[in-house]
Formats: C-alpha cells, structure tokens, sequence
C-alpha cells in the first residue's frame, strides 16, 4: 500500500505546501463547476472561475502553455457563458438548451484549427515544443476550447468534447506528476457522461412539448 501510494503522490514531496492546497482547492471547484454544469445551474460560472484563476497560475508554473490558456480563456468564456444562460428569450425564459446549427459545426472546426495553430505557435515561441506533452497539451486544449464555446452557448454537443479532453487529459497529467488533477478528470469524464444523459433528458422534454 505505502508503495502504491508513493506512486502516486511522490512527487508531491517537492512541491510547495502552497501549491499542492491550491492545486486542492482548484480541483474542488472544478468538480463543483461540472456539477453545477451537470444540473444545467448558473453557478457553473462562478465555480468554474474560482478554479480557472487557480490554475492559470499553476499551469503557468508547470509549463503546460496550452494547458494555461484553456483555463485563461475558460475565466472569459465563463462571463460570456453567464450573459448567455441568463439571458431572457422571452419575458420568462432563458437560453435553453439546444443542438448545434450546421453554422455553428462551421464554427467548431474553425476554432479547433485556429486554436491548434495559436497554441503550437506560443510553445514554439517560449521554446517549449520539445517533449510529447507539448503535443497532447495542443490537441487537448483544442478540444476544450471548442468545449467551452459550445458550453457556453448551451449546446449539448458540449459534453462530447469535455468526455473527449478528458479521457486525453487522465494520462497527460498523471505522467506530469500531478495525481490530484489527473483523478478530476477521471471523475470529470464520469461526470461529463452523465451530464450528457442529463441534458439529453431535459432536450428531448422540452421538444415533447413543443
């Protein structure tokens, strides 16, 4: 058991006791945000930016540039994201949630590629493109990014994507030594299945009853 847990969590053994509370801290809020996310509740947003902030400092520490910018981008997708879901269609209804257009499918490959070519472009700039990590943490980021959008404008293709990142994301960051984010993206794919069941539910309602 002592040596499973060495595994594990060695590496912690050179970390700051700061950033290994922070990085705690950040992955609390980041299941909370799913959860909320999963309910199709505002507080999504407010739980998301607490540990977005989090983690841009973390990741900027950890050298995942692409990783960095997910969550950097995240913090501002999430006030757009917050206008969006409280924003009254009608006298009494919000943004509700909805399928992607055959415009907004345009949109997606567009900023997957973009992101692809932005993200591969500082890496090279800072000098970092030199390990396997570099490339996983580009497509990731890609795929979040589209994610986020798409979560954004209560599309339920949105889901799709975070199951995706995070399954990818699992391994990255556990060969990264950092044990406690990789298990928050286990428990997020587990999480993001569930949350596509649940705005599947409430999508097929809503269209019974229209």
């Amino acid at each position: 058991m002592s040596q499973i847990f060495e595994y594990l969590f060695g590496q912690y053994a050179e970390y700051s006791t700061l950033d290994i509370s922070l990085e705690i801290i950040a992955v609390v809020f980041g299941i909370a945000s799913v959860l909320f996310a999963w309910f199709n509740k505002i507080w999504v947003y407010p739980a998301g930016m607490i540990s977005t902030i989090i983690y841009v400092y973390l990741l900027l520490k950890w050298s995942l540039l692409g990783d960095m910018m997910i969550n950097a981008y995240y913090f501002i997708m999430s006030i757009y994201g917050w206008y969006v879901w409280t924003r009254k269609i009608d006298d009494t209804h919000v943004t509700p949630i909805s399928r992607t257009t055959a415009m907004e499918k345009i949109v997606e490959v567009l900023i997957f590629v973009a992101t692809l070519i932005f993200v591969y472009v500082v890496y090279i700039t800072f000098d970092k493109w030199n390990d396997w990590t570099a490339y996983v943490d580009t497509l990731t980021t890609a795929i979040f990014f589209v994610g986020m959008w798409l979560m954004a404008r209560r599309k339920i293709e949105n889901w799709i994507f975070w199951i995706i990142g995070d399954i990818i994301s699992v391994p990255l960051y556990f060969y990264k030594g950092f044990t406690f984010t990789s298990f928050q993206y286990i428990i997020f794919t587990i999480m993001a299945f569930f949350g596509y069941l649940a705005w599947k539910k409430n999508l097929d309602n809503n269209l019974a009853t229209v």
